[in-house]
């Protein structure tokens, strides 16, 4: 294991019952992650080296950076690829997110990996929260709304 890869990476698998666009489009959306990441705006140009940014009000009231990313690979409607840290300073990780459709499903997969052995809050706080958001982002897909975050 290199450095980089101290933590055990995480990894999600869901199913959901919806086309492989339809999900796509929940991941990527703006208007999805709104909803989801409860008035978060998401910041996205899908290409290689585009931004993947969630903003929304700091505690200021001025608008401030709550994760930031940057796109490493994208094929819609099947994989999406980017760098995750959280705040402005926080340190980089990876989020590899592998969408498959399987019969009247979609099967999602979600691994994130490639942890700064030093960011330990960061990894806690993802390890709690991807089933939280991948539960919402089905949620809101399936049945057009979703449940408040605990």
């Amino acid at each position: 294991m290199d450095e980089m890869d101290e933590h055990t990476p995480l990894h999600f698998v869901f199913y959901f019952a919806a086309a492989p666009e339809k999900v796509w489009e929940g991941f990527v959306s703006p208007e999805s992650n709104h909803v989801i990441f409860m008035g978060a705006e998401l910041q996205i140009d899908l290409r290689p080296g585009g931004p993947m940014n969630f903003a929304g009000p700091g505690s200021d009231g001025k608008l401030t950076t709550y994760v930031r990313g940057e796109i490493l690979e994208v094929e819609p409607p099947k994989l999406l690829r980017y760098t995750f840290a959280m705040g402005q300073f926080g340190k980089s990780s990876h989020v590899t997110l592998e969408l498959t459709p399987e019969s009247e499903a979609t099967k999602v997969v979600v691994t994130h990996d490639h942890w700064d052995p030093d960011d330990q809050l960061t990894y806690a706080s993802c390890a709690d929260g991807w089933p939280r958001i991948l539960s919402r982002l089905k949620t809101l897909i399936e049945t057009g709304k979703t449940f408040k975050p605990h």
